[in-house]
C-alpha cells in the first residue's frame, strides 16, 4: 500500500505565495512521474505541473513562470512553489504519483487533496 500526503495549503491574499508538499510512503520500489493537479468547484480536475524521476518538468500554460515543481527523490517528496497567486488559482490541489511497488508493477496513486484559497 502506498500513501500520498499533501500539506501546505491554506488561505493567501492575491499576489501571495504558498509551497505545497507531498510525501509518498509505504511499499515503494520506485517512483516515476509525480505531479500536481487541481480541481475548482464545478470544474474538472486539471494538470498543474508534473516532474519525471529524472527531473524533466511540464507545466500547464497558465502556470508557467508562476509555479515551480521540484522533487527530492531521497525523501519521496514533490513540491509545488506557487507565486503571484490569483483568485482563479483557488482549488483543491491533489498530488499524483506513478509508483512501482515491485520492479514490474506500476500504479497511479492520489493524495487526499489540500485546499488553496486565494482571496483578500
Amino acid at each position: 500500500q502506498v500513501q500520498l500526503v499533501e500539506s501546505g495549503g491554506g488561505l493567501v491574499q492575491p499576489g501571495g505565495s504558498l509551497r505545497l508538499s507531498c510525501v509518498a510512503s509505504g511499499s515503494i520500489f520506485s517512483i516515476g512521474t509525480m505531479g500536481w493537479y487541481r480541481q475548482a468547484p464545478g470544474k474538472e480536475r486539471e494538470l498543474v505541473a508534473a516532474i519525471t524521476g529524472g527531473g524533466i518538468t511540464n507545466y500547464a500554460n497558465s502556470e508557467k513562470g508562476r509555479f515551480t515543481i521540484s522533487r527530492d527523490n531521497a525523501k519521496n517528496t514533490v513540491y509545488l512553489q506557487m507565486n503571484s497567486l490569483k483568485p482563479e488559482d483557488t482549488a483543491v490541489y491533489y498530488c499524483n504519483a506513478n509508483v512501482a511497488i515491485t520492479a514490474r508493477r506500476w500504479y497511479d496513486y492520489w493524495g487526499q487533496g489540500t485546499q488553496v484559497t486565494v482571496s483578500s
